[in-house]
C-alpha cells in the first residue's frame, strides 16, 4: 500500500483524495497495490471539506510521519514550498507537485537534491494534458525543434470572447473575474507570467535550458484591442497569447507575448479557456497536445497519474529526463534583443497630410521593411495606423518604437504585437 500525504487541500487537493477513494479500483489495478490518502494539511481546520482523512494545520505532521510515503505539496508559492519540497525529499518521500512557480525557480535546484527518489510534476504545466511526460519520455528519442503553445485558459477565453464576440479588453477581464477565471489581481494570468512559468519547465525538459523569468521575454495581452483583431481578421490571422520555445544553432529563444498566428495553424483553433502545445521533434515531426489546462479535477487527474507512477516503480528517471548535459551543453539563451520576428504595430497619429510618410521614414532608417500598412480613423484629429513588417530584429524594432513616441505627430505610445 502506498499512503499519500498532501499539503494544501484546496480545490485540487480535495479533488485528489476524491479520485484516489472514487477511482480506487482502476487505480489499484494500475498501480499494482492499493493508494490512499492518510492525512492532509489545511491553513483552516474549521472549513468543512467534506473528506474523510486526518487534517491537520501543521506540515510536520506529514513530514515527520514515517509511514507517509508520498508528499503531493499543492501549496503555492515558490519559497515555503521549496522548503517543505526539500525537507520531505531529505527524509527520503517522494514528491508530486503541480506548483509552476515552485519549478520555475527551484528545478534544477529539486532536481540536485532528489536524485534516485521519484519526483513527478506532470501537474505543473497544463493541467490535465500529458505534456511533461510526452517530452521527457514519449520524444526522448527526439532533438525538439521547437514548441509553442496556449498555456493559459484565462487569456485563451478573453481573447476568444474579443474575436468571436466583440468584447473590448475591460469588459471581458470583468466577466473572467466574475466566472471565476481570473483572479482579483489579474496580472499573473493576462501579464503573460504564469505561461512563462510553464514554459521554462517545457524548456528545460527539451533543451536542458537553466532559466529563470526574469531572463526571458514576457508580455501579456493588456494592450489588445479591436482595432488589432480586426487588422487580424482582415489579414487572415487569430491572436492568442503565446508561449514560444525555438533552438536555432547552438541558441534557444523562450519568449511568452500575444501573437497573430495563421488562422489555419492548429493552435490557432484552440478556444475557450482550453490549452493546446505543439512539439516539432527532429524525427517525429509536430506532434500537438490539447485539453483542459486547469481546474480541480483536470489537475489532479494529473496528480494521480504520477502517484500512480510511483507506485508502480519505486524510483524515476532523472526529474528533468536527463542526468549529463543536454545537446553536449552547448546550448545558449538567445538574447532577447536578437530575437527575429515579423511585427505588427498600431500607431496613433495626426490625420494630416505628410505624416505617413515621416512614419514609413522611420521605418526604414530603423532597417525595418513594411508589408501591409492600413489606416483607420480614430477621432476628429488622430487616426491609427495599422502596419505589419517583413522578419526584422527585435533590438531594431524598440529603437524604432521610441523614435516614433519622441515625434510630435504621434499621440500614444504605439502598440506592437509580434507575427508568428
Amino acid at each position: 500500500m502506498i499512503k499519500v500525504g498532501i499539503i494544501g487541500v484546496g480545490t485540487v487537493g480535495t479533488s485528489v483524495a476524491n479520485i484516489l477513494k472514487d477511482n480506487a479500483d482502476v487505480i489499484s489495478a494500475r498501480a499494482g497495490r492499493d493508494i490512499v490518502v492518510k492525512s492532509g494539511v489545511v491553513k483552516n481546520l474549521a472549513k468543512d471539506r467534506g473528506l474523510d482523512i486526518t487534517l491537520t494545520d501543521n506540515v510536520d505532521d506529514i513530514l515527520n510521519d514515517d509511514e507517509i510515503d508520498v508528499v503531493v505539496e499543492l501549496m503555492g508559492g515558490v519559497e515555503e514550498p521549496f522548503d517543505v519540497v526539500k525537507r520531505a525529499l531529505k527524509s527520503g518521500k517522494a514528491v508530486v507537485t503541480a506548483n509552476k512557480a515552485l519549478l520555475a525557480y527551484h528545478r534544477y535546484e529539486l532536481q540536485e537534491i532528489a536524485q534516485d527518489l521519484p519526483f513527478e510534476y506532470e501537474a505543473s504545466v497544463a493541467g490535465g494534458i500529458p505534456i511533461i511526460n510526452a517530452l521527457r519520455d514519449g520524444l526522448s528519442a527526439n532533438h525538439i525543434e521547437s514548441m509553442m503553445g496556449i498555456m493559459n485558459g484565462t487569456c485563451n477565453y478573453m481573447m476568444t470572447k474579443m474575436t468571436n464576440e466583440g468584447v473590448d479588453y475591460d469588459a471581458i477581464l470583468k466577466e473572467s473575474q466574475d466566472l471565476g477565471y481570473a483572479e482579483a489581481d489579474p496580472s499573473f494570468d493576462v501579464g503573460g507570467y504564469d505561461a512563462a512559468h510553464k514554459l521554462l519547465i517545457l524548456a528545460s525538459i527539451a533543451y536542458g535550458i537553466d532559466a529563470k523569468p526574469e531572463d526571458i521575454l514576457i508580455e501579456g495581452i493588456e494592450n489588445v484591442t479591436q482595432d488589432d483583431i480586426s487588422f487580424a481578421k482582415e489579414f487572415g490571422y487569430a491572436i492568442k497569447l503565446l508561449g514560444i520555445a525555438k533552438k536555432t544553432g547552438s541558441e534557444v529563444e523562450l519568449r511568452v507575448h500575444a501573437c497573430l498566428i495563421k488562422k489555419d495553424e492548429m493552435i490557432a483553433k484552440i478556444d475557450g479557456v482550453m490549452n493546446g502545445i505543439s512539439v516539432v521533434g527532429d524525427k517525429v515531426g509536430e506532434t500537438l497536445y490539447y485539453g483542459p489546462g486547469a481546474g480541480g479535477d483536470a489537475t489532479a487527474s494529473a496528480v494521480v497519474a504520477n502517484i500512480i507512477d510511483i507506485a508502480r516503480s519505486g524510483k524515476s528517471t532523472p526529474m528533468l529526463g536527463f542526468d549529463r548535459p543536454m545537446e553536449g551543453d552547448t546550448l545558449t539563451l538567445k538574447p532577447v534583443e536578437q530575437i527575429e520576428s515579423k511585427y505588427y504595430l498600431r500607431i496613433n497619429v495626426s490625420d494630416k497630410a505628410g505624416v505617413l510618410a515621416r512614419v514609413t521614414k522611420l521605418f526604414e532608417d530603423n532597417n525595418i521593411s513594411i508589408e501591409t500598412i492600413l489606416q483607420r480613423p480614430a477621432d476628429n484629429i488622430s487616426a491609427n495606423l495599422l502596419i505589419s513588417t517583413h522578419v526584422a530584429v527585435e533590438k531594431d524594432v524598440q529603437k524604432m518604437i521610441k523614435d516614433l513616441e519622441a515625434q510630435e505627430f504621434v499621440h500614444a505610445q504605439p502598440v506592437m504585437i509580434r507575427i508568428v
